[in-house]
Order: C-alpha cells, then structure tokens, then sequence
C-alpha cells in the first residue's frame, strides 16, 4: 500500500494529466519551477504548503482531497453539458489543445475587464460577450465567478513574469539588465498600466481574503527573488558592489518601485514615468554601482 506522500504524489501527478499538457505547463501554472515540480513529484523534494494550496486551486479541488484523500475532488461540470469543442477530456487521457485556448481566452478577457473596470465590477457575462459566447460556456471552465477572476489576476502576472524572463534572457550584463527591467516596470498607457492595475486590485484583494495570500506572497517572493539574482549577477560581474546585501536591496528597490508606481497611476502631482524611471535609476546609481 502507498504511503500517505506517495498517495499525495499520484493525485498531483492526476491533476498534473488532468489540467495540462505537460509537467512544465502546470509548473507554470502554479508558479512553481519545473525542476522543483519534478522533484516533488519524484519524492526527493517535499511540496510546501503554499503550493499544495495553489495545485488544489488549479485542479479544483479541496486541499482535503490533496493531502488526504477526502473532500472536493476533481468533478465533472455542473452547469450542464458544454459544446462539443469544450469537453474536458477525462483523467488521465491526453488534453486538448483547444480546451486550454479557449480557457486561456477567458483569461485574457477577464483580467482586460478587471483592469479597465475593477474585480468587483466585472460579471461572467461581461467576459462572455468579449469572447462571443454564453456565460454558461465561461462556467464550464470556471464554476464560479470569483474562480475566473481570482485565475485572470493570477493569470496576467504569469504572463507579465514570462514576458520580463523572456526579454532579460538576452542581456548578460547585471546592470543593464536591471535598467531594462526598471523599463518594463514603468506604467505607461496600454498593457503595462493594466498589469499594474492587476497588480493593486491583487494587492486589495489578499488584504481582504486570507485565502488569496498564500499565492500573493509566492509571487511577490518570486519578484523580490528575480531583483537579487540581478544584483548577484552585477556583483559577480563587478558591476555592482560586492558589500551590497542583495536580499535587502532587493527588498528596498521592489517598494520603491510599487510605491513610485501607486503614485503614477493614481495621478500624483509632479509624479509621471519619466519622474518614476529617474528616481529607480539613481536607485541604482547609489546603492549598487561599483
């Protein structure tokens, strides 16, 4: 008889085939490093609880059912059957591709809508009629309207730390690579003022709900951790001073990007991104240049 981690283990690996295409898509989808996921499920590396909560939230289910066995475990949709083309296929069998785009497009709908209008001011029906369907095609995805919110919110800072990963990638030198990102952090009209819009209503809502903070925290580790690894990379490069403590100076420059960004967006006077960008440079200028 399995052990109680190994039982573990095989309802993630079920959820893992059930929710994605492959291990590193659902990695990406709970925020978690794809060798970190594999090891977990390999059993050299535990799940902490923070990512035990946000694979239940993936895979729909109750962490009771996660960690034991018991409670909301994976279920078939309860509004009905859904169109051909948004059938889920069943546990263990390969997922189709178009299911994931089509639940991807209410994503994407739905963090747009949140952005330009507020959480609490978008209904399933709003992001319905942006993709040209039915709210009940949205609930086969989504049982609930706080289920597709909550995802879009997470959804869009996935895409946003996928983005920043994917330009930093080409750019060795530790500074310029943290001058770039202070760029790519600057609100400007369009999809960058939406993401940080996203970000403050993600902000408000783990302030109220609990529940929610596990994954804020973990993302915003993830940001904190990303600034360190640069400064590490300056220091080693001699580009940066080598008596910084990169934790700490990450820590200072993550607030004062979020508390620059509050200002722009909420229209402080004498406040605008050339203003943020200038105080983010000499940031860096006095505390990190060698």
């Amino acid at each position: 008889m399995a052990g109680p981690d190994q039982a573990l283990r095989d309802r993630v690996r079920r959820l893992v085939s059930s929710t994605a295409r492959t291990q590193g898509e659902f990695a990406a989808r709970i925020g978690l490093d794809a060798s970190k996921l594999s090891r977990s499920l390999g059993g050299t590396r535990r799940f902490t609880l923070p990512e035990l909560a946000r694979i239940a939230e993936v895979g729909r289910v109750s962490t009771d059912w996660l960690l034991h066995g018991n409670g909301t475990g994976p279920a078939t949709a309860a509004h009905g059957q859904p169109a051909a083309d948004d059938r889920q296929p069943p546990v263990g069998e390969p997922r189709d591709p178009a299911w994931d785009q089509r639940r991807d497009e209410f994503l994407a709908a739905a963090w747009r809508l949140i952005a330009e209008r507020g959480y609490h001011a978008v209904r399933v029906a709003d992001i319905a009629r942006e993709c040209g369907t039915s709210s009940a095609a949205v609930h086969y995805y989504f049982p609930g309207k706080r289920d597709v919110l909550n995802d879009a919110l997470r959804y869009c800072v996935a895409r946003a730390f996928a983005r920043q990963t994917a330009e930093l990638r080409s750019i060795d030198d530790g500074r310029e690579r943290l001058l770039r990102l202070i760029d790519m952090q600057l609100p400007r009209p369009g999809q960058l003022s939406d993401e940080w819009s996203i970000w403050l209503q993600f902000w408000t809502e783990a302030m109220l709900r609990p529940q929610l903070r596990a994954v804020h925290n973990e993302l915003y580790a993830r940001w904190r951790e990303a600034i360190a690894r640069i400064i590490v990379r300056g220091q080693r490069q001699h580009v940066f001073r080598a008596t910084v403590d990169a934790a700490e100076a990450a820590l200072r420059f993550t607030a004062l990007v979020d508390g620059l960004a509050i200002q722009v967006l909420t229209g402080a006077p004498d406040m605008g991104v050339d203003r943020m960008r200038t105080v983010l440079v000499g940031f860096v200028a006095r505390e990190l240049d060698a």
